[in-house]
């Protein structure tokens, strides 16, 4: 009997990064890698375990969600980590996304809004022995200027437009992964290039609206 035959999570994690992530054309091998080894039916309420490696977001509680697979992998690209990077994740949520990047980078720094939450996804983050993220209850479009600047910032709701801290706090050639807008979204990638903002579109999103 093989790994995959006699842990059916292993199989589903299989599944979901074939069918939904690598076939939507995410190539970079560490981010799919941590898509395959983080436990995603671990940071979603229990009742919903069952659907956890669905290809789409699924409820968290407080207006929030865990968002679909194949975009948590696609930003986690688009962030271009590497094991030295410092990140920034605006939106703790559930702490999935956290636990992606954790995995891609060197450490990272995450801001959640609710307080509920972000105790909720640090005792996920413990129980799987995460040691590489700070994490702070907070404002997150202030972002967390003592520990700028950072490689990457990666925001999971969306604004209406970029957040002026979000852009001060990125070094030279660091990259903004955010969705905008209101009622239309798209996903951005706004690189740090001297005193300029280079703008990349990449796909249409639904996100929460970023508190």
């Amino acid at each position: 009997m093989t790994h995959r035959d006699s842990d059916p999570w292993a199989a589903a994690a299989e599944s979901m990064v074939a069918d939904q992530i690598v076939f939507r054309g995410v190539r970079d091998p560490v981010v799919l890698d941590a898509m395959r080894s983080v436990p995603r039916h671990l940071f979603v309420p229990e009742g919903d375990r069952t659907r956890a490696y669905d290809d789409g977001p699924l409820s968290i509680g407080h207006g929030q969600t865990i968002s679909q697979p194949y975009i948590v992998a696609l930003m986690t690209e688009l962030a271009r980590l590497n094991a030295a990077s410092r990140v920034l994740e605006v939106g703790t949520g559930c702490g999935y996304q956290t636990a992606v990047l954790a995995a891609c980078a060197g450490e990272v720094w995450t801001i959640e809004i609710e307080p509920e939450l972000s105790e909720r996804a640090a005792s996920t983050l413990a129980a799987l022995r995460v040691e590489n993220v700070h994490r702070r209850v907070g404002d997150g479009s202030l972002g967390w200027p003592e520990e700028a600047p950072f490689d990457a910032i990666v925001v999971t709701a969306a604004p209406a437009e970029v957040p002026p801290a979000l852009g001060d706090q990125l070094g030279e050639g660091a990259r903004l992964v955010i969705p905008l807008g209101t009622s239309v979204q798209e996903l951005f990638v706004f690189t740090r290039e001297a005193d300029e903002l280079r703008r990349e579109r990449s796909i249409g999103v639904r996100f929460v609206p970023l508190r």
